[in-house]
């Protein structure tokens, strides 16, 4: 097991949560292959969406219903500095994760986090567990609970 995996594993347990998580094929990458791969609709799929904050230099995270895109001038006002593109060496400098793969818990650093309300019209979502193969299903008020992300608009 990848130290990546470990890493989401143990945040969910130490949440409480008995969550399963499910290895896939390469098709999880995207939201729709995800969805194809376990059976759920494609905005069940919670993507992480991560930006650079420009003031900051740290990594933004917006969780978004797979079938919607993050608008960046409503992304931007939420996180009160432009926000720009985050390179895979960031991204994995700050959350411990590849690009494709970037779980929603079990960052290396603590990361300011955004939810898209969609996600909280299913009993179930499902999201990437540290790699590109792995995924987890959870409730949506425990995805809000245990990343701490506040609920907002910033689909385009």
């Amino acid at each position: 097991m990848s130290k990546s995996l470990k890493r989401v594993q143990s945040a969910l347990q130490a949440a409480g949560l008995a969550v399963e998580i499910r290895e896939t094929d390469d098709s999880a990458r995207t939201a729709e292959g995800a969805a194809a791969a376990v059976g759920c609709a494609v905005d069940q799929i919670a993507k992480s969406i991560i930006f650079r904050g420009e003031t900051t230099g740290h990594v933004v995270l917006f969780l978004t219903a797979g079938g919607n895109r993050v608008d960046p001038a409503k992304a931007t006002a939420l996180a009160g500095q432009s926000l720009g593109k985050a390179d895979a060496d960031l991204i994995r400098a700050e959350t411990g994760f590849a690009i494709g793969g970037v779980a929603p818990v079990g960052h290396l650093r603590q990361v300011q986090a955004w939810l898209d309300p969609r996600l909280l019209d299913f009993e179930t979502v499902w999201a990437a567990a540290g790699t590109p193969r792995h995924v987890f299903a959870i409730a949506p008020e425990d995805l809000v609970r245990i990343t701490g992300a506040k609920q907002a608009d910033f689909i385009a």
